[in-house]
């Protein structure tokens, strides 16, 4: 039966305590440089009859990365510059001649040309899905299928063009979590423990809270209102509905845990517009989703689709995939030394599903890079640059001020080294230049596996550990 049962109301600081001198279990796949925590819900009253061996489920306790990891889908393997697959005659041609839109798809037999341009036209340059039902019409074809301004049927899932798409959405379904199936028990003892943690601990858990429970709705918000309006493939649209579950799920799992540990909900929830360095994250990001989500923004020009491709960097590559780092280190970090073990089990399964939405973010860049080879001109790229250096001196602020003295092992410096390493790998995902040369890793037990070696093609991996009991092989 899995742990749906309110932890609040079985809190004891006497018999939940973990020990710290607990084994570890063999069944969480421990790597020789890893250290493995198990959680309190180790008791028997927690046991999950179908979780095997093989497989990982939330409530089981902190678990290793490579074991985490291994039940999600890895990205497919494209080329982040489309120049490099040019010919030459092509390269040859001046930036002005490559920025001629493309010409219009011929309307099909059984719709008159007014009525098929009009319905272009108020579709802004592309399909929607709303368009006038059209009968007889031909039946899509996988050509027909495009990332942005594409002009076929929206509501007809397939032929698959983008198969790696689905496979993601597919893969996110399987990794199907929710909060309550983590055990908060020991969290809320150690938190009511005036020695349990110290001060500078306290304000990380709480900074982090207040910015996690915001920035995933401002995710959410900017995939429903203005992404996917934008998104004319039909198999991509499919995974970003299971994105905005999952990112609503996360401010689910954030709100679970200040409740758990009767925080303050109004300073936590309120903290994005108290907090500077939280403040500062969420105005950098705001203004992409207020553009794209303007009635009567449409892409279909070679200044608009660039406005897309520069909003999907903005919240896949640098807010997704550079302003959480910080808060995922220190909130792992703290799981790692036996601390408030049901949040940071949260947090990993959080850290799961934020690695596919970037991953799969960074591809539907690259796809609309590889089919429109003229937005990515140097003054672009330079633009995109900017944003990025511009993020990391952002996230460094943040890690500042949310630990200003250094704890856990852990300072301020170490994360701006980070947040450069990572910084660099995120221009290399997308076909940018290394930014910052020479810097290391200081936190390899994040990065082993979690984001920053997602280059296996899922044509050559099969994901076998699936977490729903439908994928599940019962003993």
């Amino acid at each position: 039966m899995l742990n749906w049962d309110d932890p609040l109301a079985g809190a004891s600081p006497s018999n939940n305590r973990q020990a710290a001198s607990e084994p570890v279990p063999d069944h969480l796949g421990e790597a020789p440089a890893l250290e493995l925590w198990e959680s309190s819900t180790s008791s028997p009253s927690h046991q999950r009859p179908h979780a095997t061996e093989s497989h990982v489920r939330p409530g089981q306790g902190i678990v290793g990365n490579e074991a985490l990891m291994a039940t999600a889908g890895h990205a497919p393997v494209v080329d982040p510059d489309p120049f490099a697959a040019s010919d030459t005659a092509q390269e040859a041609l001046p930036f002005e001649d490559t920025l001629a839109p493309t010409p219009p798809r011929q309307p099909k037999a059984t719709m008159p040309a007014g009525e098929h341009d009009a319905a272009t036209a108020a579709s802004g340059g592309g399909a929607t899905g709303l368009e006038s039902l059209e009968l007889g019409a031909g039946r899509i074809q996988v050509d027909d299928k495009k990332i942005i301004n594409c002009r076929a049927d929206l509501n007809q899932l397939v032929p698959f063009k983008y198969d790696w798409a689905w496979q993601k959405y597919l893969d996110a379904c399987a990794n199907h979590w929710m909060p309550q199936e983590i055990n908060m028990n020991a969290d809320i003892a150690l938190w009511k423990d005036p020695e349990g943690l110290t001060e500078d601990e306290r304000t990380i858990i709480k900074r982090n809270l207040g910015f996690f429970s915001t920035a995933d709705s401002l995710v959410a918000n900017n995939l429903v209102l203005a992404v996917y309006r934008h998104i004319t493939n039909p198999e991509c649209r499919q995974y970003l509905l299971r994105q905005a579950f999952e990112e609503a799920l996360h401010t689910h799992a954030y709100q679970y845990v200040v409740e758990s540990l009767g925080l303050d909900e109004g300073e936590i929830f309120n903290m994005y517009r108290e907090v500077p360095s939280i403040a500062r994250k969420a105005e950098w990001a705001l203004p992409y989703t207020q553009f794209l989500a303007d009635p009567h923004f449409a892409t279909g020009t070679p200044e608009t689709d660039q406005k897309l491709l520069r909003e999907l960097v903005a919240f896949y590559v640098i807010f997704e995939g550079i302003f959480f780092y910080v808060g995922f280190v220190q909130v792992l970090s703290m799981g790692r030394r036996n601390k408030m073990t049901g949040t940071a089990e949260q947090f990993q399964y959080i850290l799961r599903d934020e690695s596919m939405h970037m991953n799969f973010g960074i591809d539907v860049i690259n796809q609309i890079k590889i089919e429109n080879p003229h937005l990515w001109t140097p003054a672009f790229k330079q633009e995109l640059i900017d944003m990025i250096r511009e993020a990391v001196a952002l996230e460094s602020q943040y890690a500042h001020e949310t630990m200003p003295r250094g704890v856990l092992g852990l300072n301020a410096p170490m994360f701006e080294e980070y947040l450069q390493f990572i910084a660099n790998r995120r221009c290399a995902q997308i076909g940018l230049p290394e930014q910052y040369p020479g810097v290391g890793n200081p936190f390899p037990w994040m990065s082993e596996v979690l984001d920053l070696k997602k280059e296996k093609n899922f044509f050559e991996t099969r994901v076998t550990e699936y977490q729903t009991g439908g994928a599940l092989k019962w003993d």
